[in-house]
């Protein structure tokens, strides 16, 4: 696995944690914001082939 590869799921899983927090203490702009990213991460994946798998929140 390339550096590219590993930082990019690193950073998913980072989000995901992040995105549950936020949902958890009930903070939905945090929440809004986490979903964002997390799809632009899922997007840049999938446009370098990198398969992500059923991590998704």
């Amino acid at each position: 696995m390339d550096a590219f590869t590993a930082g990019l799921l690193q950073r998913i899983r980072a989000t995901e944690s992040d995105l549950t927090r936020a949902r958890e203490t009930g903070d939905d702009f945090l929440a809004e914001v986490e979903q964002a990213e997390l799809d632009d991460l899922h997007r840049l994946a999938a446009e370098h082939g990198v398969e992500v798998g059923a991590t998704r929140v």
